[in-house]
């Protein structure tokens, strides 16, 4: 299970603007906000970000400036993965240390979509059985308890991330995993393609 939510894209303006700086060609922009405040590109610019894209990385640094911010909720096996992208990603989480024990635990916190009953079925022991560490903890505040929710805790626990990154990290991520085996990155892949110009900029023609 993978769930997007806030999603927030800034700067296309600027990025747009400063793509056509090295040929001064400023007078040819025609994009505009429409009624709603959308940023809009207009032929003329869309045309050049649709050229640049296609010409290489050395040439469409102006997609480095868009910025996108987004809620992650995902499994941590889910989230082991995207932790390989490190060049122009932040993320903030939720804390897994500090709060594990601030709510009781149920199925709604794992990733269980893809389990088959009898795996299903034995992972309503796993959570009965951190649920009763769980509410021990916090009548005794023993580590040793604490210590059994950490590690005893399944990899399939979803964590909530506000991640921000730009088109091109985007590009790089949607031509990595399109294909992957996990269900998760597909839900990602077609976000990906939900963003503003997100089909034209970062999905183009290829990597």
């Amino acid at each position: 299970m993978l769930k997007l939510e806030r999603t927030s894209v800034m700067n296309l303006e600027n990025a747009m603007r400063g793509a056509r700086n090295p040929m001064n060609s400023w007078g040819r922009m025609d994009s505009f906000y429409d009624e709603n405040g959308e940023y809009k590109l207009g032929p003329n610019d869309l045309d050049l970000a649709k050229r640049l894209r296609k010409a290489g990385s050395d040439h469409r640094k102006f997609l480095r400036q868009v910025f996108v911010s987004v809620d992650v909720t995902a499994p941590l096996y889910w989230w082991k993965e995207y932790d390989t992208y490190k060049v122009a990603t932040v993320a903030n989480s939720t804390s897994t240390m500090h709060k594990i024990a601030s709510k009781p635990f149920s199925m709604d916190d794992f990733s269980c979509d893809h389990m088959t009953a009898g795996t299903r079925a034995f992972m309503e022991t796993v959570i009965a059985k951190l649920e009763e560490i769980r509410l021990r903890y916090l009548e005794t505040k023993n580590k040793d308890d604490w210590y059994d929710m950490i590690q005893l805790l399944p990899s399939s626990y979803n964590q909530m991330r506000t991640c921000s990154f730009n088109y091109e990290t985007l590009i790089n991520i949607y031509y990595a995993r399109k294909d992957h085996k996990l269900a998760e990155w597909h839900t990602f892949c077609d976000w990906i393609k939900t963003l503003p110009y997100g089909e034209e900029l970062i999905i183009g023609e290829g990597k």
